[in-house]
Formats: structure tokens, C-alpha cells, sequence
């Protein structure tokens, strides 16, 4: 067996950071066997290798070794594109095609951004994991497979599978070994090294000197934060050996390819993802107030009315009519329905009648009887309610209406005619 050294000289591999190191050694470990390995990571860590070197120290290392990126692949497409489909299966299906599962047995595939997958995909894939059974897209005949299957994933699995995105089942059996690949920020002391080796190659592939950092540039190498990992820092490498001149690379120069968003190794803040019901069990929250506020404004109405009955001195009398327009008056402070207000205010001297007071003409506002009964919380009813008050306090003019509503003059006349107003 492969000892660590080896492999990193095989495969290319720069650095000695203890977690990537151990990542290795569990690679090396897990490889002649044919367990599911599931490599988690950042975006740009180098994932890719890790199944690379499991192949070739597998049993399996003269048979195909196949790499699908499962986020690259429609969601439409990607069950022919796994598990192959018969000809006239769907449109523009004119012959019959193998999938990479058939074209790989025997072999290994690895499955990149695997959390991508679409939840029908998923439970074929969970087929092949449990007994190597699938099913071509357009056929009933079970096919059979050997297959070892390596994913790996940036996504943040036990959320996913909160969400419902990714299935339970799936991830257990895919993640029988976990391999992850600490992020070049927390290889600080492989940062350096990383660059120098992209630098030499780019010299070499360019044909030109060999760019190096100075002293004061080290730092500031090291302490960004590399968003991007590996991935950012190679095209970073590769702009500095183009674009510049000068073949010594100061402070300065480097943080002027270096994008601020990277920052500095401060703690990052973590970002608190809201679930997808969040938002529903929000409104529903934001409803039941709303509620509760509308049934509390009523009653203290009615508590109100109950306490200015029971004072009818001339100074109340005054405070009882400006109370009153307040609640119930319009926008000019006029009282919408006098024969309520007199309902509401008896004269002043008089003890107030406990009998409540005779109905209102029917083509009237009726808030005393409003009070009185609970408030109904139909929309159309208050729809109604409110348009018809608005083109009675104009007068029937549908512009003015209209603009004290706040819609359209369209809008108002297909209102009123739906409504038969």
C-alpha cells in the first residue's frame, strides 16, 4: 500500500496540513475496498482527486473510471443520461443508449455535486446502491451492475435533507466513509506553497521568468481568506504571470488581484439559511396578530361607548362627540351616520337608555350595530362595504371614488358591476 508521500508525488498534491493529510490516509485506507465514499468540502478544495486516487489503489483500477458532474445535467435528461434509455422512450429517443452505469460496470463512477440530484433520480440511485439494480429510462427489464460509487458534495447535507431536498436513506448509504477536504484558509501554511508551484507552471507554460512574492507579500497571501480555495488562487497565480512586468510581486500589487470580498481571516460570520416553511409559518403568525389586534380595537370601542355612557356631565358631553368622531367619523371629522352618534350620545342630563336604540334605515352605516356584533373578517364583504361608503361620501362620482380607494377608475367600475353596486 501507498504510503502518503507517494501519493501526493503521484497525483500532484501540494501541502502537509495534518487534515489534509489525514483525508489521504482515509482515502488510501478505504480503497481496496468497495465502500461507498462520500468526500464533503468547500467549492475549489480539490475534491476531484480524492476519487481519483481510490480508483487507481482499488481493485477496480484497469476497469473505466467515469466523473459526471450531476449538476451540469438537466433534470429532464439526467436519468438517460445515469441509467441509459430505450429507443422511443421520449422524444427525440431514436435508438436505444447505454448509461454511465452500464458503461461502467465494473469499474468507478463518481457522482460530483451529488446533492444536486432530483429526488426521482435519488431513489434509482438508492436501487443501485442496495442490490446494483436499475431500469432504463422506457424499459421494464431489471439490468444489473457492479459498480463503485464515489460522490462528493459542497452542500450542506444534514440541511438538505431537512429541507427535504436530499433523502435520508440515500445519504447513509452513500456516506458509509466521509472523507472531507479542509478549505485553504485553514491550510495557512500551504498557501505559500501552493502559489509557488502554480507560479513555476505558468512560467513554464508561458515561457516566462518565474514570478515570486517578497517578504511583506507573504503575509498578505497567507491571511486572505480564499473564497474560491484552490481554484481562486491558481487563477490569481495566472493573472499576476501574465499581466505583470515586474517579476517580484510586492504587497500592494498582490491585493490588487485579491477581490475585497475575500477579506481578512477575521471569524466568519455564519449565515443563518431560513427554511423553505419559514416564511408560511410567518405569515401565519403576521395573520393571527392582525386578528387578535382587530378583536382588541372592538372591544376597547365597546368598552369605551359603556364607560362614556355613564357620563353625561357638558365637558364630557364635548370629549364624548370628539372621541366619537375619531372612531367613527370620516375623514373631515363628519360623523358618517347621525342617527347613530344619537344612538351613541343621549342628551345631556338624561340617563342613558339601557334598551337599545331603534334600527337604522337599511341603506345606512350602522356602527352602533357593528359594536354590538362581531365584526366579519369576509374580504369581498368589506370590499363591498368599502366602495360602496366611498361612492356614497362622493356622491356617486366614480373618479373621486376611485382615487380615495386608491385603484384605477377600471378598476372601480369592473367592482361595481361585479358586485351589482
Amino acid at each position: 500500500m501507498e504510503n502518503v508521500q507517494a501519493i501526493k508525488q503521484r497525483f500532484e498534491l501540494i501541502g502537509n496540513d495534518v487534515k489534509l493529510n489525514r483525508a489521504l490516509e482515509k482515502a488510501i485506507q478505504v480503497a481496496p475496498t468497495d465502500i461507498s465514499v462520500l468526500v464533503t468540502g468547500e467549492s475549489g478544495v480539490g475534491k476531484e482527486s480524492i476519487p481519483k486516487i481510490i480508483h487507481s489503489l482499488s481493485h477496480r483500477k484497469h476497469a473505466k473510471y467515469i466523473a459526471v458532474n450531476c449538476g451540469a445535467i438537466p433534470e429532464g435528461t439526467i436519468d438517460s443520461e445515469l441509467f441509459g434509455h430505450e429507443k422511443g422512450a421520449f422524444t427525440g429517443a431514436t435508438q436505444t443508449r447505454s448509461g454511465y452505469f452500464e458503461v461502467a460496470d465494473g469499474g468507478t463512477i463518481f457522482l460530483d455535486e451529488v446533492g444536486e440530484l432530483p429526488l426521482t433520480t435519488q431513489v434509482r440511485l438508492l436501487r443501485v446502491l442496495e442490490n446494483g439494480e436499475f431500469l432504463k429510462v422506457g424499459s421494464s427489464r431489471v439490468q444489473t451492475t457492479d459498480v463503485r460509487i464515489v460522490a462528493a458534495t459542497n452542500m450542506n447535507m444534514r440541511e438538505a435533507i431537512e429541507k427535504e431536498k436530499f433523502r435520508e436513506d440515500l445519504f447513509y448509504r452513500l456516506s458509509t466513509v466521509e472523507i472531507h477536504i479542509p478549505a485553504l484558509r485553514d491550510r495557512r501554511n500551504d498557501i505559500h506553497l501552493l502559489f509557488r508551484k502554480f507560479a513555476s507552471d505558468f512560467g513554464q507554460k508561458y515561457k516566462m521568468p518565474t514570478i515570486r512574492l517578497e517578504d511583506d507579500a507573504v503575509p498578505v497571501l497567507e491571511n486572505y481568506r480564499w473564497p474560491g480555495n484552490i481554484r481562486q488562487l491558481r487563477n490569481i497565480a495566472e493573472q499576476i504571470s501574465v499581466l505583470e512586468k515586474d517579476r517580484s510581486v510586492s504587497a500592494e500589487t498582490l491585493r490588487s488581484y485579491l477581490p475585497e470580498s475575500g477579506g481578512s481571516r477575521l471569524p466568519a460570520v455564519v449565515e443563518q439559511r431560513r427554511r423553505e416553511g419559514d416564511f408560511s409559518n410567518e405569515r401565519e403568525i403576521l395573520y393571527k396578530v392582525l386578528f387578535d389586534m382587530k378583536s382588541d380595537l372592538n372591544d376597547l370601542k365597546k368598552l369605551t361607548l359603556e364607560m362614556l355612557k355613564h357620563d353625561n356631565s357638558e365637558k364630557v358631553q364635548e370629549e364624548q362627540e370628539q372621541l366619537i368622531r375619531k372612531i367613527y367619523g370620516s375623514e373631515d371629522g363628519e360623523i358618517l351616520d347621525e342617527e347613530t352618534a344619537v344612538a351613541i350620545l343621549p342628551p345631556a342630563g338624561q340617563e342613558p337608555e339601557r334598551t337599545p336604540p331603534a334600527a337604522p334605515p337599511q341603506d345606512k352605516y350602522h356602527f352602533a350595530e357593528e359594536i354590538e356584533e362581531e365584526e366579519t373578517l369576509s374580504l369581498q364583504e368589506k370590499e363591498i362595504e368599502l366602495i360602496a361608503k366611498s361612492l356614497e361620501r362622493n356622491k356617486g362620482k366614480r373618479k373621486a371614488a376611485a382615487a380615495e380607494l386608491g385603484i384605477s377608475e377600471r378598476t372601480l367600475y369592473r367592482k361595481i358591476k361585479q358586485y351589482d353596486l
